[in-house]
């Protein structure tokens, strides 16, 4: 049975959409390269995750007369490192954007995300900054820069990674990125609440319309991202530690102290030990003083070891949602969530497979932040390739850890040429004698 999103669809969708980038290379009478043989060159580098993947088939075209660039990606001839990355530095990231929205829309008529639904048919989606390329010797102009004690100034690219979580579900779902520039504040932190105010006023108009609830940080708790969700046509719960909004965790507990909030005990087992909550929640309280004020609802959250009375861990957040007996756990539990980004997504990128930080050059202008998309739509790539091809899905099963899964993929293509990517899977297949779970004939 055909996939309803197997490799070429998807593999489709990204030439289609490269051809529409714009190309600031001047044309020559000796230009070799086309700009969409360049990013879809790159896009194999970072779908076989392995960063010398173009000298290795190379090397394979001198010995054998082909390679996997041509067969995965369409790509013929491989071009060279150096002109790849002068092609592509001019390249903004966002050019990339409707890749990742066309595949985020293209799972919908498939339901292939039913089971991430929480809160009433709602998608949570988490917004949270990661560092990729830093170093001390080369600077791009739109890389930032921070100076440590006793060391040399270093510079780094930073961007807010959005994805789709769901408590309890390992993979995640990317939607496009947005890169933290120079211009969006003195440091990162700063820079992040200006770039989540960007992402939400470009993207918000194609992902509200699908049910979403925004989930933030610290920086994200505040009057004008909130109302920012809100009159987008979104949700959010965000966290509001007392660490970090003294004032509106003291009103918290004032209400508290008289009364005005309600409480709601649950418990349940996760695995370790038995959790006791002890949830108080309180609806209807403006954020902020002014007419254009939006209202939103505080809880928080105890955790404690039921049976020694060991406070484990205590959270704070504000939400959009009603806050009910019947859902207020469940809105606790989606506000955790948060933290799937941070355990699930960001680990994934530089330490499971995915060399995040591996530095291929930060260029001039864009190089770095566009080398960041394509490596999130390889993860996106595979995550959806994992929902909807039943091979796919086996393979790693059996091959659980990344780790073994990218090596495996780097040694076979670096010594033979597949015809596709289906061949290279029913190879994996029958090498791992799984047949039986297949028909590969």
């Amino acid at each position: 049975m055909t996939p309803p999103c197997g490799f070429d669809l998807l593999k489709s969708i990204l030439p289609r959409r490269v051809k529409q980038l714009p190309d600031h290379h001047q044309e020559r009478p000796n230009t070799r390269y086309a700009l969409q043989d360049v990013a879809l060159g790159a896009f194999g580098i970072f779908f076989t995750q392995s960063s010398s993947f173009w000298a290795y088939q190379r090397r394979l075209q001198h010995t054998q007369g082909h390679h996997n660039v041509h067969t995965l990606c369409d790509v013929e001839p491989i071009p060279c490192d150096h002109q790849g990355r002068k092609r592509l530095d001019p390249i903004t990231p966002r050019a990339l954007d409707a890749v990742f929205v066309e595949v985020f829309e293209g799972r919908e008529p498939h339901r292939m995300l039913s089971h991430f639904r929480v809160l009433g048919a709602q998608l949570l989606v988490a917004l949270d900054g990661t560092t990729s390329v830093s170093s001390e010797a080369m600077h791009g102009h739109n890389g930032l820069r921070r100076q440590l004690s006793h060391s040399p100034t270093r510079s780094y690219h930073a961007a807010i990674t959005p994805v789709i979580v769901c408590p309890g579900h390992a993979q995640v779902i990317a939607l496009p990125p947005e890169d933290i520039r120079p211009q969006d504040g003195p440091d990162q932190q700063v820079g992040e609440r200006a770039v989540g105010n960007r992402w939400l006023a470009k993207h918000a108009a194609q992902v509200a319309p699908h049910g979403v609830t925004c989930l933030g940080d610290a920086l994200s708790s505040n009057p004008p991202f909130c109302a920012l969700v809100f009159h987008q046509g979104c949700h959010f719960i965000c966290t509001c530690q007392p660490a970090s909004h003294a004032t509106r965790s003291a009103r918290f507990a004032f209400w508290q102290a008289t009364d005005a909030s309600a409480e709601h005990e649950a418990s349940h087992c996760n695995g370790r030990f038995t959790a006791g909550t002890l949830v108080r929640s309180l609806n209807a309280v403006l954020l902020r003083r002014g007419d254009d004020a939006v209202a939103g609802n505080g809880f928080a959250m105890p955790v404690v070891n039921a049976k020694t009375g060991e406070q484990r861990y205590h959270h704070r957040w504000i939400t959009h949602h009603r806050l009910t007996a019947d859902t207020v756990v469940v809105v606790a539990q989606s506000g955790r969530g948060r933290w799937q980004i941070a355990n699930e997504n960001h680990p994934v990128l530089t330490t499971k497979g995915s060399h995040l930080a591996h530095n291929f050059g930060p260029g001039e202008q864009y190089l770095s932040a566009f080398l960041l998309s394509l490596n999130l739509l390889a993860l996106l790539f595979y995550t959806v390739l994992e929902w909807s091809d039943d091979q796919d899905a086996w393979l790693r099963q059996v091959m659980v850890r990344r780790q073994a899964f990218f090596p495996a993929i780097q040694a076979f293509m670096r010594s033979m040429v597949f015809d596709s990517w289906d061949h290279f899977m029913d190879f994996m297949i029958r090498g791992l004698e799984l047949e039986s779970h297949f028909d590969t004939s």
